[in-house]
C-alpha cells in the first residue's frame, strides 16, 4: 500500500470513531488495512492512546464483527498490541492531565486496560528482539518516572510547608480561649455563644487536618518512586493530602473570623462579615489555582479508562 495510510487508519490515529463506524459498516474488509509498518487499526489505536477507538473495536470483537487475528496482529518488528501499550511515543502526551506523575499514572492504567481487555496469553509475548511488553514499559518510561518523582517532591515540599504553618497556628489558637475562663470552675466564660462553639470546632479541625496533610505529604516524600507506586499508591496519597490541606485552610480562616468576632463592638459586628469574606479570598485563590490538579487526581483515582487529549496527527 506504500506509505499512505487509508482513511480508516487515519481515523484510528486521530480517534474519530464516527468515521470508523461508517467505513466498517459499509466496507467490513477495511478492518484488514495495514500501513507500511504492517500496523492495523488495533495497533494504531493502542500506539496513539485512543481509548474510544479501542473500546469500539473490542465491542465489535465481542459481537463477532472483528476476527481474533485483528487483535493478534503484529507489526514488521513483531510488536503486538501489548508492546505498543508499553512503548511510549517521545514528545507525545495524549493524556489531559498536568504533571509527569499523573501522566505516568495514566500510562500504567492504559497498559493494564489493554492487557485486561483480552484473555490471558492472547497477545504474543516477545517481539523480534525478544523483548517482552514489561521490559519495553520499564525502558521507555524511565524519564517519565524520574520527572514524575521530581514533580511530586516539589509539590509535596511546597504544600507540606503550608500545612505545617497552619498546624503551628492552629495549635496556638486551640490553646487560647477567647474571653478567658471562670476563676472557680475554669470553664470558658463565652462557652454559650455560637461564635465560641464555631471557634472551638474549627480550631480543632484545622489542627487535625493540617497534621494529617503533613503526614500524607511526608509519606509521598519518603516513597521509593517505583513504577508500581504511580499506579495507585501515590495519586491516592496526594489526593488525601490536598483534601486535608484544603479543609485545614478553610477551618483556620473560619476559626480566625469566629475568634475575632468577640473583639468587635456591637455596632461593627454586622459590618465585619464583609471583611471576613475578603479575608477568605486567599483561600479561594489558592483553591482555584489547585482545583484543576485536584479534579484530575479524583478522575485518575476513580476512572478505569484514561481519556485521551485529541490532537491532529500528520498522515
Amino acid at each position: 500500500m506504500g506509505k499512505t495510510d487509508t482513511p480508516l487508519l487515519m481515523a484510528t490515529k486521530n480517534g474519530i470513531t464516527e468515521i470508523m463506524e461508517k467505513i466498517l459498516d459499509k466496507y467490513s474488509s477495511a478492518i484488514h488495512d495495514l500501513n507500511s509498518q504492517k500496523k492495523n487499526v488495533v495497533l494504531l489505536a493502542v500506539q496513539y492512546r485512543q481509548p474510544h477507538v479501542y473500546q469500539l473495536l473490542v465491542e465489535r470483537w465481542k459481537k463477532n464483527k472483528v476476527p481474533d487475528r485483528i487483535f493478534r496482529q503484529v507489526d514488521d518488528q513483531g510488536n503486538s498490541a501489548m508492546h505498543h501499550a508499553a512503548a511510549m511515543i517521545q514528545d507525545y502526551k495524549p493524556w489531559r492531565v498536568p504533571g509527569a506523575a499523573l501522566q505516568m499514572h495514566w500510562e500504567i492504567k492504559w497498559y493494564k486496560f489493554v492487557k485486561n481487555s483480552m484473555p490471558q496469553n492472547f497477545f504474543p509475548l516477545l517481539n523480534h528482539r525478544s523483548e517482552s511488553p514489561k521490559e519495553i514499559f520499564s525502558k521507555s518510561h524511565q524519564d517519565l518516572v524520574k520527572s514524575g518523582g521530581e514533580w511530586l517532591i516539589n509539590t509535596s515540599q511546597s504544600c507540606s510547608f503550608v500545612a505545617a504553618l497552619i498546624a503551628t497556628v492552629a495549635f496556638a489558637t486551640s490553646t487560647t480561649v477567647p474571653g478567658g475562663n471562670e476563676e472557680k470552675t475554669g470553664t470558658p466564660i463565652l462557652k454559650n455563644h455560637i461564635a465560641f462553639k464555631v471557634f472551638a470546632i474549627t480550631s480543632l479541625m484545622a489542627l487535625c487536618f493540617s497534621i494529617t496533610s503533613v503526614i500524607m505529604f511526608l509519606t509521598v516524600l519518603t516513597s521509593w518512586y517505583e513504577v508500581k507506586d504511580f499506579g495507585e499508591d501515590l495519586p491516592i496519597k496526594v489526593l488525601l493530602a490536598l483534601t486535608s490541606l484544603f479543609v485545614s485552610i478553610a477551618a483556620i480562616l473560619v476559626c480566625f473570623c469566629a475568634g475575632h468576632f468577640f473583639l468587635l463592638s456591637e455596632e461593627l459586628k454586622f459590618a465585619a462579615f464583609s471583611l471576613y469574606g475578603v479575608a477568605c479570598l486567599p483561600m479561594i485563590f489558592f483553591a482555584i489555582a489547585q482545583f484543576p490538579l485536584y479534579i484530575d487526581l479524583i478522575k485518575a483515582t476513580l476512572e478505569k479508562v484514561p481519556q485521551c487529549r485529541y490532537v491532529v496527527i500528520a498522515a
